[in-house]
């Protein structure tokens, strides 16, 4: 009797497991208002790093560590890049971040994709979108959001990596205003 309660009771929480990474980054990404974390991001062999705060929906802003100021900042609607240099402003819906920064976009599209467990750490999906193929990276334990891989409007590869990630901080809503050209 208990070898079948016992097969029974395995049999259920490994079928559980693998059925419920969907559900879970769904409600964990449903119950995430804001995230704060560091960042590497990795453009054709050029690394740099950083904070970022994102705020859904669509609002992002990052302050890196290099010593040109580089700034990235979204309102929702449009993205400025800013160094002490330069200054350049796209519509956010012509950016990979404009999909990545959707959590009710990532949500739906999430339930009808394949999973990929890489190392038995990371649940990786791929959503090919408007021109963009993005590969969306999830921690297997947390399911939080720890990374995504795109190629930017210029078509470099760019693969960004999260970690020290905070959820639902308070956060200053100012810094999603967009900087003003010098």
């Amino acid at each position: 009797m208990f070898k079948y309660l016992y097969t029974f009771i395995l049999f259920f929480l490994i079928t559980n497991s693998f059925a419920s990474n969907k559900e879970n980054i769904a409600n964990n990404l449903k119950n995430t208002k804001n995230i704060n974390f560091k960042f590497e991001q990795n453009i054709n062999h050029k690394i740099e790093k950083g904070k970022c705060t994102v705020q859904y929906p669509k609002k992002i802003f990052c302050k890196y560590e290099s010593s040109n100021n580089k700034i990235l900042v979204s309102n929702g609607k449009s993205l400025v890049i800013k160094t002490s240099v330069s200054y350049y402003r796209y519509p956010l819906k012509r950016t990979p971040l404009d999909l990545i920064l959707d959590k009710n976009f990532l949500i739906n599209r999430i339930q009808s994709l394949e999973e990929k467990i890489i190392d038995e750490s990371y649940i990786n999906y791929t959503i090919v979108e408007n021109d963009n193929e993005i590969n969306i990276f999830f921690d297997n334990k947390t399911f939080n959001l720890i990374g995504w891989q795109t190629k930017d409007i210029y078509q470099n590869l760019n693969i960004t990596f999260l970690s020290s990630i905070r959820k639902n901080e308070e956060i200053n809503v100012d810094i999603f205003k967009l900087p003003t050209q010098n």
